[in-house]
């Protein structure tokens, strides 16, 4: 039976995955694309997501809407790509990839040798990646551990099971993640996290913004990512990170995107708060 015949599809909130590889497989064809992911087209093609995908909405205020999550997927992986590397560079030798999903960082860093990057996800989304890196006969740059683990069970146990080290510093990424769980969940991970983070450790979340599920879900289609958005950030996200014991940058959008050359053209429709792009330093 080959791999396209055992493959599970993807379905629930892990097939949003697959989308992000989309969004991230039409940045790699950019001319001037902020980041390379040699592999996220044969996630979107294994996902039915190429070369064909859900056609746009008729309705140009949700049209804008889905353009805008693209836009945002796009300037996060190279907000959170700088930060693997500026880790890297500050001799962090272990990665955890929270919610791994379809991330290819492990495949497509130059990674300094003795790097160890775990991949922290459910059976089905690892299963099917396995497929696809098989597919294409992918070699990681690094020691590529993957963790199959539900995030509301005992993944640290998993975690440390599998080799890794807390007494060592730790590079976290919770990319696309939080936002689909509930407060009462984001505490308990980021309590985790913290236990498990050496000084020296470093984090790199993505953050709904404030009344981003009002802007965004409240027309969402049943079963797209929007549908499925359950918290936000909080009102002082540098703040709420202090008291887990991290010292936080937060960086909006807009100012990130304006720093990599792809600035957002339209004015902001309101007041910007702090930003959801963090990254932060266990001291």
């Amino acid at each position: 039976m080959t791999d396209d015949q055992e493959r599970v599809q993807p379905s629930g909130v892990w097939a949003t995955a697959v989308g992000v590889a989309r969004v991230r497989a039409l940045e790699t064809e950019r001319e001037n694309a902020l980041f390379r992911d040699p592999l996220a087209r044969a996630f979107a093609t294994a996902g039915g997501l190429w070369p064909s995908s859900p056609p746009l909405p008729d309705d140009e205020a949700a049209r804008r809407r889905r353009l805008a999550v693209s836009y945002s997927i796009v300037i996060r992986t190279k907000f959170l790509d700088d930060l693997l590397r500026q880790a890297s560079a500050s001799g962090v030798r272990q990665v955890v990839l929270l919610g791994a999903g379809m991330d290819s960082r492990a495949f497509r860093i130059d990674w300094p040798e003795g790097t160890r990057l775990f991949e922290v996800d459910t059976a089905a989304p690892l299963d099917f990646k396995a497929s696809v890196l098989r597919q294409e006969r992918a070699v990681a740059r690094c020691e590529r551990i993957t963790v199959a683990v539900d995030l509301r069970a005992d993944w640290p146990g998993a975690l440390a099971a599998a080799g890794h080290d807390p007494t060592v510093p730790t590079a976290w990424i919770a990319e696309g993640l939080l936002i689909y769980l509930p407060t009462d969940a984001v505490e308990l991970l980021l309590a985790r996290i913290s236990t498990q983070s050496a000084p020296g450790s470093r984090m790199g979340l993505t953050l709904g913004s404030r009344g981003v599920i009002e802007r965004f879900g409240a027309d969402a289609a049943p079963g797209s990512a929007a549908s499925m958005w359950v918290s936000e950030m909080p009102d002082d996200p540098v703040g709420w990170l202090a008291g887990h014991g991290w010292e936080a940058d937060s960086h909006t959008l807009r100012e990130r995107a304006a720093a990599y050359g792809r600035p957002i053209s339209t004015p902001p429709q309101r007041e910007e708060g702090p930003g959801g792009l963090i990254s932060a330093v266990r001291r």
